[in-house]
């Protein structure tokens, strides 16, 4: 087994997926005055996320993501301390103004992630949300500082961990873009 750590929530071998999971309470990190954020229903895609832009605990060199739908997100505390921290970016996602944690980001504009919301699964206050299952912008890590020489070991860590790793998403998520994208020029019929 590997020593290369990934995150908390995948090294420690979450596997506790529960079909009956109907969404929960995402908790940011702050002791007192919580942001708290409900989740209406199942989350899908949870995958471990190399990119730069994602909220990533203490010491992790990837982040969980998971999305929902953004009309099963309602923020049910501490409104008041969340904050845009990109407004140019496709992802809105919004952090506490604390502690850093990003509590949910919508997809506002048109792209084939439109109304889904991306969140940090590791914040439920609940157990049982879906493991992740693969990750994602494998490569962006370097971006972060992370040694390149290093990335033959994450890779094969990711797949110690069953987490197919890939330079983008996964190949379902890319065929649903591209259909997307493919109906909306017309290409396909809608």
């Amino acid at each position: 087994m590997s020593t290369v750590t990934i995150h908390p929530t995948v090294d420690s071998g979450y596997r506790a997926t529960d079909a009956s999971f109907a969404g929960g309470t995402l908790v940011c990190n702050c002791t007192t005055n919580a942001v708290k954020v409900k989740v209406k229903g199942d989350i899908a895609h949870n995958h471990a996320c190399g990119c730069t832009k994602c909220w990533k605990p203490e010491g992790a060199v990837f982040s969980v993501v998971a999305v929902a739908p953004s009309s099963e997100i309602e923020v049910i505390e501490n409104g008041n301390k969340l904050a845009v921290v990109d407004p140019s970016a496709l992802i809105q996602r919004h952090a506490c103004k604390e502690c850093g944690v990003h509590m949910y980001g919508p997809v506002e504009r048109e792209h084939p992630f439109q109304g889904l919301s991306f969140i940090h699964p590791e914040r439920f206050q609940e157990r049982g949300w879906a493991a992740p299952g693969f990750a994602a912008f494998v490569s962006s890590i370097i971006e972060s500082g992370y040694e390149p020489s290093k990335m033959e070991g994450v890779r094969s860590r990711l797949k110690e961990l069953g987490l197919e790793p890939y330079d983008c998403l996964s190949p379902a998520l890319m065929d649903y873009m591209a259909t997307w994208t493919a109906k909306k020029n017309g290409v396909l019929a809608a």
